[in-house]
């Protein structure tokens, strides 16, 4: 099993769901007492989000390729940026390294297809729902990617940073959820994207009438799979 490297911390919360399904997925697969070979490199969110604030992507972006590169150093074969907003410099991160990135937003384009579904709502971050370098991410990979009105983005960002990045999960801002997933369906979405990290942490299938596709968990286990598919290393 080659070994995987993990740029997180943005949140930890959701970087500590990766590390169990990392490790899951490889039980799942060896069976025993295998666990996942990994090291992670976990950086200072509040620095990161106040980047995000500020639109200073391209500092944000070296902070992790700086990640990426200390991954790369201690040993890492292959690099997961464990958050989807942060793919906003994916391709920053992977030019500071010879490691290949496996991108999140592959990874859930290539479910949702083999699920045989096309047109998905996208929950996220505002950056991701509102920006293009995910949505055309998503589009180029053969989906028709819809995101929720004006006033459920809003919600859907202020609940992901004021409490799952902080570990609140709260009854009232599930049903929110459930409300802006129900009338995602109703505007035609066949499926779900929840296209924040965090999100797995608040809603899963039985809080929607369409399937939901958990990019964290996609994403931990495409890692496994191709970290196996590369053999001993």
């Amino acid at each position: 099993m080659r070994t995987i490297g993990l740029i997180g911390g943005m949140s930890w919360e959701s970087t500590a769901e990766y590390y169990r399904i990392l490790n899951e997925r490889t039980r799942e697969r060896l069976g025993g007492l295998h666990s996942a070979r990994c090291v992670l490199f976990s950086v200072d969110f509040a620095l990161i989000e106040e980047l995000q604030v500020r639109g200073r992507w391209a500092e944000a972006g070296e902070v992790l390729a700086g990640a990426a590169r200390a991954l790369e150093a201690a040993g890492a074969d292959l690099l997961l940026i464990c958050t989807n907003t942060m793919h906003k410099v994916a391709d920053q991160v992977e030019a500071a390294t010879s490691l290949p990135l496996l991108h999140l937003a592959d990874t859930t384009a290539a479910a949702v297809r083999a699920a045989g579904l096309r047109r998905v709502g996208l929950l996220g971050t505002a950056f991701t729902m509102e920006q293009e370098f995910y949505r055309g991410r998503l589009a180029a990979g053969g989906l028709d990617v819809i995101v929720p009105d004006a006033a459920g983005r809003a919600l859907v960002h202020r609940v992901i940073y004021e409490e799952l990045c902080l570990g609140v999960v709260n009854d009232r801002s599930r049903a929110a959820y459930r409300e802006v997933v129900e009338d995602l369906v109703a505007r035609g979405a066949e499926g779900v994207v929840l296209g924040c990290t965090e999100i797995e942490l608040l809603i899963g299938p039985a809080d929607s009438p369409v399937p939901l596709f958990p990019t964290a968990r996609l994403h931990a286990e495409a890692a496994v799979d191709a970290a196996l598919a590369g053999g001993a290393h």
